[in-house]
Protein backbone atom coordinates (compact mmCIF):
# COMPACT_ATOMS: atom_id res chain seq x y z
CA UNK A 1 0.00 0.00 0.00
CA UNK A 2 1.90 3.09 -1.20
CA UNK A 3 2.08 6.03 1.20
CA UNK A 4 1.53 9.54 -0.15
CA UNK A 5 2.74 12.68 1.58
CA UNK A 6 -0.77 14.09 1.21
CA UNK A 7 -2.42 11.25 3.10
CA UNK A 8 -4.17 12.11 6.35
CA UNK A 9 -2.76 10.51 9.51
CA UNK A 10 -4.94 10.62 12.62
CA UNK A 11 -3.60 9.52 16.00
CA UNK A 12 -5.93 7.78 18.46
CA UNK A 13 -5.12 7.66 22.18
CA UNK A 14 -7.25 5.93 24.84
CA UNK A 15 -6.93 7.01 28.47
CA UNK A 16 -8.44 6.26 31.87
CA UNK A 17 -7.42 8.25 34.95
CA UNK A 18 -3.79 8.76 33.94
CA UNK A 19 -3.62 12.46 33.13
CA UNK A 20 0.04 12.87 34.09
CA UNK A 21 1.17 9.95 31.94
CA UNK A 22 -1.12 11.03 29.12
CA UNK A 23 0.53 14.45 29.08
CA UNK A 24 3.92 12.83 28.38
CA UNK A 25 2.45 10.71 25.60
CA UNK A 26 0.72 13.66 23.90
CA UNK A 27 3.87 15.77 24.11
CA UNK A 28 5.83 13.26 22.01
CA UNK A 29 2.97 12.63 19.59
CA UNK A 30 2.62 16.34 18.94
CA UNK A 31 6.37 16.70 18.29
CA UNK A 32 6.67 14.18 15.42
CA UNK A 33 8.78 15.35 12.47
CA UNK A 34 5.96 14.13 10.22
CA UNK A 35 3.12 15.87 12.12
CA UNK A 36 -0.12 14.03 12.76
CA UNK A 37 -3.01 15.72 10.96
CA UNK A 38 -5.43 15.24 13.84
CA UNK A 39 -5.46 13.74 17.33
CA UNK A 40 -8.44 11.88 18.82
CA UNK A 41 -8.37 11.20 22.57
CA UNK A 42 -10.96 8.85 24.06
CA UNK A 43 -11.27 9.44 27.81
CA UNK A 44 -12.94 6.51 29.58
CA UNK A 45 -13.37 8.58 32.74
CA UNK A 46 -14.60 11.83 31.10
CA UNK A 47 -12.37 13.98 33.33
CA UNK A 48 -12.39 17.76 32.90
CA UNK A 49 -8.61 17.98 33.42
CA UNK A 50 -8.04 15.53 30.55
CA UNK A 51 -10.29 17.58 28.27
CA UNK A 52 -8.23 20.68 29.16
CA UNK A 53 -4.99 18.82 28.53
CA UNK A 54 -6.14 17.69 25.10
CA UNK A 55 -7.34 21.18 24.17
CA UNK A 56 -3.90 22.58 25.01
CA UNK A 57 -2.07 20.10 22.75
CA UNK A 58 -0.30 21.74 19.83
CA UNK A 59 -2.18 19.84 17.11
CA UNK A 60 -5.77 19.75 15.87
CA UNK A 61 -7.70 17.62 18.38
CA UNK A 62 -10.99 15.91 19.17
CA UNK A 63 -11.79 14.98 22.76
CA UNK A 64 -14.29 12.15 23.29
CA UNK A 65 -15.25 11.89 26.95
CA UNK A 66 -17.16 8.68 27.65
CA UNK A 67 -19.53 8.50 30.59
CA UNK A 68 -19.25 4.70 30.36
CA UNK A 69 -15.90 2.94 30.72
CA UNK A 70 -15.43 1.26 27.34
CA UNK A 71 -12.11 -0.29 28.25
CA UNK A 72 -9.15 -0.35 25.90
CA UNK A 73 -11.07 -2.38 23.32
CA UNK A 74 -14.13 -0.14 23.20
CA UNK A 75 -12.06 3.01 23.47
CA UNK A 76 -9.93 2.15 20.47
CA UNK A 77 -13.01 1.00 18.54
CA UNK A 78 -14.67 4.38 19.14
CA UNK A 79 -11.48 6.31 18.36
CA UNK A 80 -10.77 4.36 15.17
CA UNK A 81 -14.29 4.79 13.86
CA UNK A 82 -14.16 8.51 14.65
CA UNK A 83 -10.81 8.79 12.86
CA UNK A 84 -12.27 7.11 9.79
CA UNK A 85 -15.27 9.46 9.93
CA UNK A 86 -12.81 12.38 9.92
CA UNK A 87 -11.24 11.08 6.72
CA UNK A 88 -8.16 9.27 8.02
CA UNK A 89 -6.00 7.44 5.49
CA UNK A 90 -3.89 6.06 8.34
CA UNK A 91 -4.79 5.57 12.02
CA UNK A 92 -1.91 5.67 14.50
CA UNK A 93 -2.68 4.16 17.92
CA UNK A 94 -1.12 5.04 21.26
CA UNK A 95 -1.69 4.20 24.92
CA UNK A 96 -1.79 6.65 27.80
CA UNK A 97 1.02 5.02 29.82
CA UNK A 98 3.45 4.73 26.92
CA UNK A 99 4.85 6.99 24.21
CA UNK A 100 6.82 6.95 20.95
CA UNK A 101 10.56 6.81 21.61
CA UNK A 102 11.20 10.07 19.76
CA UNK A 103 10.07 12.49 17.04
CA UNK A 104 10.82 10.19 14.08
CA UNK A 105 8.61 7.23 14.95
CA UNK A 106 5.67 8.12 12.72
CA UNK A 107 7.80 9.02 9.71
CA UNK A 108 9.81 5.80 10.12
CA UNK A 109 6.64 3.71 10.27
CA UNK A 110 5.20 5.41 7.18
CA UNK A 111 8.45 4.86 5.29
CA UNK A 112 8.52 1.20 6.31
CA UNK A 113 4.90 0.80 5.20
CA UNK A 114 5.73 2.34 1.84
CA UNK A 115 8.86 0.29 1.17
CA UNK A 116 7.34 -3.02 2.24
CA UNK A 117 3.80 -2.25 1.01
CA UNK A 118 2.17 -2.91 4.38
CA UNK A 119 -1.41 -2.80 5.57
CA UNK A 120 -0.28 -2.37 9.19
CA UNK A 121 3.07 -1.72 10.82
CA UNK A 122 4.10 -1.51 14.48
CA UNK A 123 7.22 -0.30 16.25
CA UNK A 124 9.16 -2.52 18.63
CA UNK A 125 7.60 -2.18 22.11
CA UNK A 126 10.40 -1.55 24.60
CA UNK A 127 10.67 -1.15 28.35
CA UNK A 128 10.28 2.55 29.14
CA UNK A 129 12.97 2.26 31.86
CA UNK A 130 15.39 0.21 29.74
CA UNK A 131 14.79 0.81 26.01
CA UNK A 132 17.04 -2.05 24.88
CA UNK A 133 14.78 -4.53 26.70
CA UNK A 134 11.44 -5.58 25.29
CA UNK A 135 8.41 -4.59 27.37
CA UNK A 136 6.92 -8.02 26.63
CA UNK A 137 8.99 -11.13 25.82
CA UNK A 138 8.62 -12.31 22.24
CA UNK A 139 8.84 -15.95 21.24
CA UNK A 140 10.40 -16.84 17.89
CA UNK A 141 10.05 -20.60 17.43
CA UNK A 142 11.26 -22.15 20.69
CA UNK A 143 13.42 -19.17 21.67
CA UNK A 144 12.22 -16.26 23.79
CA UNK A 145 13.64 -12.87 22.85
CA UNK A 146 13.97 -10.29 25.61
CA UNK A 147 16.31 -7.73 24.03
CA UNK A 148 15.56 -5.38 21.17
CA UNK A 149 18.86 -6.25 19.52
CA UNK A 150 17.93 -9.95 19.43
CA UNK A 151 15.05 -9.28 17.05
CA UNK A 152 17.39 -8.44 14.19
CA UNK A 153 19.08 -11.81 14.45
CA UNK A 154 15.67 -13.53 14.32
CA UNK A 155 14.65 -12.05 10.95
CA UNK A 156 17.12 -13.90 8.76
CA UNK A 157 15.91 -14.13 5.18
CA UNK A 158 18.55 -16.65 4.18
CA UNK A 159 21.63 -18.52 5.40
CA UNK A 160 23.89 -15.54 4.72
CA UNK A 161 21.70 -12.81 6.23
CA UNK A 162 23.19 -10.83 9.12
CA UNK A 163 21.97 -8.37 11.71
CA UNK A 164 23.97 -5.67 9.89
CA UNK A 165 22.01 -6.02 6.65
CA UNK A 166 20.39 -2.57 6.11
CA UNK A 167 17.34 -4.20 4.52
CA UNK A 168 16.80 -6.32 7.60
CA UNK A 169 14.47 -3.82 9.26
CA UNK A 170 11.15 -5.66 9.18
CA UNK A 171 9.69 -8.61 11.11
CA UNK A 172 6.78 -9.94 9.10
CA UNK A 173 3.56 -11.35 10.56
CA UNK A 174 4.23 -10.33 14.17
CA UNK A 175 3.09 -7.02 15.65
CA UNK A 176 2.11 -5.53 18.99
CA UNK A 177 -1.12 -3.75 18.25
CA UNK A 178 -2.31 -0.46 19.82
CA UNK A 179 1.14 0.40 21.24
CA UNK A 180 2.19 2.63 18.35
CA UNK A 181 0.51 0.51 15.67
CA UNK A 182 -0.23 2.21 12.35
CA UNK A 183 -3.24 0.91 10.36
CA UNK A 184 -4.31 1.97 6.89
CA UNK A 185 -7.98 2.91 6.60
CA UNK A 186 -8.58 0.12 4.10
CA UNK A 187 -7.13 -2.39 6.59
CA UNK A 188 -9.65 -1.37 9.24
CA UNK A 189 -12.41 -1.71 6.64
CA UNK A 190 -11.33 -5.31 6.07
CA UNK A 191 -10.57 -6.51 9.60
CA UNK A 192 -12.83 -4.22 11.65
CA UNK A 193 -12.14 -2.52 14.96
CA UNK A 194 -11.50 -4.05 18.42
CA UNK A 195 -14.30 -6.05 20.04
CA UNK A 196 -15.99 -4.05 22.83
CA UNK A 197 -16.92 -7.27 24.63
CA UNK A 198 -13.28 -8.03 25.47
CA UNK A 199 -13.03 -4.72 27.42
CA UNK A 200 -9.29 -5.13 27.99
CA UNK A 201 -6.83 -7.99 27.78
CA UNK A 202 -6.78 -10.01 24.58
CA UNK A 203 -8.32 -7.41 22.28
CA UNK A 204 -4.95 -6.89 20.59
CA UNK A 205 -4.50 -10.64 20.13
CA UNK A 206 -7.96 -10.87 18.57
CA UNK A 207 -7.13 -8.06 16.14
CA UNK A 208 -3.84 -9.81 15.34
CA UNK A 209 -5.82 -13.00 14.61
CA UNK A 210 -8.03 -11.11 12.14
CA UNK A 211 -5.01 -9.49 10.49
CA UNK A 212 -3.35 -12.87 10.06
CA UNK A 213 -6.46 -14.44 8.52
CA UNK A 214 -7.04 -11.47 6.20
CA UNK A 215 -3.95 -12.24 4.14
CA UNK A 216 -2.84 -8.60 4.38
CA UNK A 217 0.85 -7.92 4.87
CA UNK A 218 1.81 -6.55 8.28
CA UNK A 219 4.53 -6.70 10.89
CA UNK A 220 7.04 -4.83 13.04
CA UNK A 221 9.51 -2.16 11.95
CA UNK A 222 12.69 -2.95 13.87
CA UNK A 223 14.30 0.47 13.49
CA UNK A 224 11.87 2.40 15.69
CA UNK A 225 10.23 1.83 19.06
CA UNK A 226 7.35 2.60 21.37
CA UNK A 227 8.22 2.89 25.07
CA UNK A 228 5.88 1.11 27.49
CA UNK A 229 6.00 0.04 31.16
CA UNK A 230 7.51 -3.39 31.64
CA UNK A 231 4.96 -6.18 31.31
CA UNK A 232 7.28 -9.16 31.44
CA UNK A 233 6.60 -9.96 35.12
CA UNK A 234 3.29 -11.56 34.16
CA UNK A 235 5.02 -14.14 31.98
CA UNK A 236 6.19 -16.90 34.31
CA UNK A 237 8.86 -19.34 33.06
CA UNK A 238 8.09 -23.05 33.05
CA UNK A 239 10.15 -26.08 32.05
CA UNK A 240 13.37 -24.31 32.92
CA UNK A 241 12.50 -21.23 30.88
CA UNK A 242 11.86 -23.14 27.65
CA UNK A 243 8.22 -22.04 27.80
CA UNK A 244 6.26 -19.33 29.58
CA UNK A 245 2.74 -18.92 30.86
CA UNK A 246 0.81 -15.84 31.95
CA UNK A 247 -0.17 -15.10 35.54
CA UNK A 248 -1.25 -11.46 36.12
CA UNK A 249 -0.62 -9.93 39.53
CA UNK A 250 -4.25 -9.39 40.60
CA UNK A 251 -7.58 -11.19 40.39
CA UNK A 252 -9.23 -8.57 38.16
CA UNK A 253 -6.51 -8.84 35.52
CA UNK A 254 -6.61 -12.63 35.74
CA UNK A 255 -10.38 -12.59 35.22
CA UNK A 256 -10.19 -10.68 31.94
CA UNK A 257 -7.00 -12.40 30.77
CA UNK A 258 -8.21 -15.96 31.25
CA UNK A 259 -11.83 -15.39 30.26
CA UNK A 260 -10.84 -13.58 27.07
CA UNK A 261 -8.25 -16.24 26.24
CA UNK A 262 -11.02 -18.82 26.49
CA UNK A 263 -12.92 -16.93 23.82
CA UNK A 264 -9.84 -16.35 21.67
CA UNK A 265 -8.76 -20.00 21.68
CA UNK A 266 -12.18 -21.02 20.36
CA UNK A 267 -11.89 -18.80 17.29
CA UNK A 268 -10.75 -19.85 13.79
CA UNK A 269 -7.01 -19.57 13.46
CA UNK A 270 -6.41 -20.07 17.19
CA UNK A 271 -7.85 -23.53 17.88
CA UNK A 272 -4.61 -25.28 16.95
CA UNK A 273 -3.07 -23.70 20.08
CA UNK A 274 -5.56 -25.31 22.50
CA UNK A 275 -3.39 -28.39 23.32
CA UNK A 276 -0.43 -26.10 24.04
CA UNK A 277 -2.69 -23.90 26.18
CA UNK A 278 -3.73 -26.84 28.38
CA UNK A 279 -0.16 -28.11 28.60
CA UNK A 280 1.30 -24.75 29.65
CA UNK A 281 -1.34 -23.74 32.19
CA UNK A 282 -1.78 -27.28 33.48
CA UNK A 283 1.96 -27.54 34.12
CA UNK A 284 2.12 -24.10 35.74
CA UNK A 285 -0.81 -24.56 38.14
CA UNK A 286 -0.68 -28.29 38.88
CA UNK A 287 3.02 -29.19 38.68
CA UNK A 288 4.99 -26.00 39.30
CA UNK A 289 2.69 -24.18 41.73
CA UNK A 290 0.65 -27.15 43.02
CA UNK A 291 -2.35 -24.81 42.93
CA UNK A 292 -5.39 -26.96 42.19
CA UNK A 293 -7.80 -24.12 43.06
CA UNK A 294 -5.97 -21.81 40.65
CA UNK A 295 -6.27 -24.38 37.86
CA UNK A 296 -9.99 -24.79 38.55
CA UNK A 297 -10.45 -21.02 38.38
CA UNK A 298 -8.51 -20.88 35.10
CA UNK A 299 -10.79 -23.61 33.73
CA UNK A 300 -13.91 -21.76 34.92
CA UNK A 301 -12.88 -18.46 33.35
CA UNK A 302 -11.78 -20.16 30.15
CA UNK A 303 -15.20 -21.82 29.92
CA UNK A 304 -16.95 -18.44 30.34
CA UNK A 305 -15.02 -17.04 27.40
CA UNK A 306 -15.61 -20.06 25.22
CA UNK A 307 -19.36 -19.72 25.89
CA UNK A 308 -19.16 -15.95 25.14
CA UNK A 309 -20.31 -14.93 28.62
CA UNK A 310 -18.92 -11.42 28.65
CA UNK A 311 -20.43 -9.89 31.80
CA UNK A 312 -17.94 -7.90 33.88
CA UNK A 313 -17.06 -8.85 37.46
CA UNK A 314 -19.09 -7.03 40.08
Amino acid sequence: MPVSSTERVIAVVVTHRRAELLAESLKVIAAQDRPVDHLVVVDNAAEARVAELVAATDVETTYLGSQHNLGGAGGFALGMLHALALGADWVWCADDDGRPEGPQVLSTLLDCARRHRLAEVSPVVCNIDDPDTLAFPLRRGLVWRRKRSELFASTESGPNATADDPSDDFLEGIASLMNGALFSASTLEQIGVPDLRLFFRGDEVEMHRRLTRSGLRFGTCLTTAYLHPDGSDEFRPILGGRMHTQYPDNANKRFFTYRNRGYLMSQPGMRKLIPQEYARFGWYFLVQQRDVAGFREWMRLRKLGRAERFSRPQ
